[in-house]
């Protein structure tokens, strides 16, 4: 059996392991970190659920034409080293830079962390920086949801709603993926 049809099977099983839930809070974003600690979410953050995450990242930056692609298992890392929402560094880096396009030169700063002024050497240097802060500076600090993020990390009122927007496009990937993989077993 060719390698990269092992690769895929066993992809697709894994996936098709993992659990899934949907967080719908009207009126605001749904809690950033730790949705294992909802009574009504039964998240299990394992391997299969960083690798469903990390390529549903990957498909959504590869739409968009992102030159962070090969990142999506930095952006999965971070996540699970911080303990915050998968979809929301992207989903900044979606805002701040067209997901890395529109950055200083050789910046690798996708985030505008810094006022977009901060050198990275890396894309991943510079997720996890931006991962560490967040956490540190934002939610240890009782910022947990995107519309509190929002005044601390930008000026503009429509920065919550424009990072929400890219939120529900990582959302929608899963949501494909997911519908993709609940269809029934796969035929070699």
């Amino acid at each position: 059996m060719d390698k990269k049809l092992i690769y895929i099977v066993l992809l697709i099983s894994v996936l098709i392991m993992v659990p899934t839930t949907y967080a719908q809070t009207a009126g605001q974003s749904a809690s950033l970190q730790k949705p294992e600690d909802h009574q009504s979410s039964a998240v299990v953050k394992n391997d299969a659920y960083y690798a469903k995450k990390r390529l549903v990242i990957k498909r959504v930056l590869e739409r968009y034409g992102s030159p962070m692609i090969d990142s999506a298992g930095g952006f999965a890392n971070t996540c699970r080293s911080y303990d915050i929402d998968c979809y929301l560094l992207p989903s900044i880096a979606g805002l701040e830079s067209g997901f890395g396009k529109h950055i200083w030169p050789d910046s690798h700063n996708a985030f505008g962390w810094g006022r977009g002024f901060l050198m990275f050497d890396s894309w991943d240097d510079c997720i996890d920086a931006v991962g560490k802060g967040l956490r540190k500076k934002y939610m240890d600090k009782g910022a947990m949801t995107i519309e509190q993020i929002a005044p601390i990390y930008s000026e503009s009122s429509t920065w919550a709603p424009r990072v929400n927007y890219f939120m529900q496009v990582f959302q929608d990937e899963e949501k494909k993926i997911d519908l993709f993989f609940s269809q029934g077993s796969v035929q070699l």
